[in-house]
């Protein structure tokens, strides 16, 4: 049973606990806490040290009832934290899954037909998770996780023929642990966020819902991908050389190579094979195009 205190050493509990170190990234404290107590930094951070335990302890036990906390911090800390924690998922969590997951698809040939089957689960998974970051609070449902748990089961039982062991391995552990955020993420919305809500009038959570879901369309659309990068991608995708696209397109070797850059930063991929998926999972190609 999760009892921390504001007296605990931060440093020892994320010794002991390691997957804490990403929550309180999110709080904004980082590694080098040297000896100092939770209280402490609290203090130094201007962090409402209630709060901070309470997300502690939920995230270490499932069994803890932070209600005798809830009183002594305001609505917009959860709101805050739960669209950090949100940031990270998408910006972190899912991309590093699918570095694994592309060359484990990819170096095990197209004509395999469980793997096929898994490419088509992973991005439905994230097409669904992402989507789901776009409902309001008070529609703020469990985040999706069957499909995560359809993922590892298929390739733990069913997957056959020739495939890299060490990137099935990096796949199933990378699936795990954001499995495991995804089970504890929803414990937080169940214990601490609708509670809160429950205190609020409908005016109070429709403001609420606009400042959660309008800075993540905010971020979304910062990343969307251009008309001439989408062209530039068809391209790549096809195989074509930076000077075929340059000539194809009737554009310079400098555009190119800049459209290539914005491509990678708005993606976070890089390999050709990668950007195939990607194109096939948002429909700029179609599959064997």
């Amino acid at each position: 049973m999760a009892d921390i205190k504001k007296n605990v050493v931060l440093s020892d509990l994320l010794t002991e606990h390691s997957e804490l170190i990403p929550v309180v990234n999110r709080f904004g404290i980082l590694l080098g806490v040297g000896e100092k107590t939770i209280e402490k930094i609290c203090l130094e951070n201007e962090l409402n040290i209630d709060f901070i335990l309470a997300i502690l302890n939920v995230y270490l036990d499932k069994e803890y009832d932070p209600e005798k906390d809830l009183d002594a911090f305001d609505v917009s800390l959860i709101v805050d934290y739960l669209k950090k924690t949100v940031e990270n998922y998408m910006q972190a969590s899912v991309p590093n899954l699918e570095k694994h997951f592309t060359p484990f698809i990819a170096m095990n040939g197209s004509e395999n037909k469980e793997l096929k089957l898994l490419h088509k689960i992973f991005f439905q998974f994230k097409t669904e998770l992402s989507e789901h970051l776009h409902q309001g609070l008070e529609q703020f449902d469990d985040y999706p996780i069957e499909l995560l748990h359809d993922l590892k089961n298929i390739i733990i039982k069913h997957i056959s023929g020739n495939y890299n062991q060490n990137l099935a391995y990096a796949v199933i552990f990378s699936i795990t642990a954001l499995e495991r955020e995804l089970h504890i993420h929803n414990r937080l919305l169940d214990k601490v966020l609708r509670p809160k809500l429950k205190e609020l009038d409908s005016r109070h959570i429709e403001h609420l819902t606009h400042t959660f879901s309008d800075e993540h369309k905010s971020r979304e659309s910062h990343k969307q991908l251009t008309n001439r990068e989408i062209e530039v991608l068809k391209l790549i995708v096809q195989g074509r050389l930076n000077k075929e696209i340059a000539d194809k397109l009737n554009i310079s070797l400098n555009t190119v190579l800049s459209h290539r850059k914005n491509i990678i930063s708005k993606t976070g991929i890089k390999t050709v094979s990668g950007l195939t998926f990607y194109s096939i999972s948002n429909g700029y190609v179609s599959p064997g195009e």
